[in-house]
């Protein structure tokens, strides 16, 4: 036979049908799992539709969100730990609706790689689900897309798309934040998902071998402390959105605690941070000592293990913490709000942080 005579077919051209059937009946149950009021969960239609109506609300505003996970997934491929950044993915997404106060309802992914590898996005799914799970919304729909030549070999890349809803009048948005509020952290589980970029570096400046022991931690590889999943925080607030005990939440995400509690205050407000009210974690003193980081550069780069700030009035800082606690929170109190121009600033006593000296970072929004 020529060459011209060649009978060219899509699997000959590196993509496999077989390979995507099989994929989405291996997630199916997976799916279905993550069911709730308003969405049947069912894969396979062109479209996927949710109703509001079952889900509880009478006159909803729809807020919507999307992230992807960063050089967080580098990690993950570099090291085969493919099964949490699923979780990583919906919690970018489903912290940033729970700052506004809206539930997450549906959750869509989007899964692009060179080849399907067998199991790969299958454990990357069962993360997404699993985090749609802890979050209380539906994984409803997704993209699987199976593309040669735009990736290498065992790369992939994922994003996130999140809608929720909150009913009219409910919304946060800052307007009662008045000085005098106090500034509640809530614990993060560990760099989240961000700046990823800046610990890939120094990881291959410094020659650290992931696959073993952490310095800090003799019983945990220093990987699994990097790859930590980003946590959660929509049910354990949620109630105390309902119930009107907040008025204004910080998803401490790029930018770290300096940049995005800004974001939350209403203008003539300033957030104060002081750092020794909480402990710095391990693993961030371990990154802040090989990097010969700041202070200032560490409070906008990372969380510092704060992953969600609170703006609570003072009279209910005392319900809010217990409630939170109750919850499976560790809470801390980070600060409070001043008049002045909106904007935060982090300040710490020599020593604290590594710092030479006494210090102060600012951020003006």
């Amino acid at each position: 036979m020529s060459e011209s005579d060649t009978s060219y077919t899509y699997e000959g051209a590196g993509v496999s049908i077989a390979a995507g059937n099989a994929l989405v009946k291996a997630i199916g149950p997976l799916v279905r799992a993550t069911a709730r009021p308003g969405a049947d969960a069912e894969l396979g239609g062109f479209g996927a539709f949710f109703d509001p109506k079952a889900a509880g609300f009478k006159d909803p505003l729809l807020v919507a969100a999307n992230d992807g996970v960063g050089t967080k997934l580098k990690l993950a491929i570099d090291h085969d730990r493919h099964d949490t950044v699923g979780i990583d993915l919906v919690a970018m997404c489903v912290n940033d609706l729970i700052v506004q106060g809206a539930e997450p309802l549906f959750f869509l992914d989007y899964f692009a790689t060179g080849a399907l590898e067998s199991g790969v996005a299958e454990r990357v799914i069962a993360g997404i689900a699993e985090g749609c799970k802890q979050a209380g919304c539906a994984l409803i729909g997704g993209e699987t897309a199976e593309m040669p030549g735009m990736y290498a070999a065992g790369d992939y890349d994922l994003a996130g798309f999140c809608v929720g809803a909150v009913e009219r009048g409910e919304q946060l948005t800052g307007e009662k934040i008045a000085p005098g509020h106090a500034l509640l952290g809530l614990a993060s589980s560990g760099v989240h998902s961000n700046g990823f970029s800046l610990v890939r570096r120094l990881a291959e400046d410094k020659g650290w071998k992931l696959d073993r022991p952490a310095l800090f931690d003799a019983e945990r590889l220093l990987v699994d402390h990097l790859m930590e999943p980003t946590r959660i925080y929509v049910s354990s607030l949620m109630p105390l959105i309902r119930d009107g005990l907040i008025d204004g939440l910080a998803h401490i995400t790029g930018g770290g605690l300096l940049e995005n509690i800004p974001r939350a205050l209403p203008d003539g407000t300033r957030a104060k941070v002081h750092a020794d009210r909480w402990p710095l974690p391990r693993l961030m003193a371990f990154l802040q000592a090989q990097g010969n980081i700041e202070p200032a550069e560490l409070a906008r780069t990372f969380n510092c293990g704060i992953g969600m700030v609170l703006m609570v009035a003072e009279r209910h800082a005392e319900t809010v913490t217990q409630r939170l606690t109750d919850a499976g929170e560790t809470v801390f109190p980070i600060g409070e709000v001043e008049v002045g121009t909106r904007g935060c600033d982090v300040v710490g006593a020599a020593g604290l942080w590594s710092a030479q000296s006494d210090w102060s970072a600012e951020h003006d929004h």
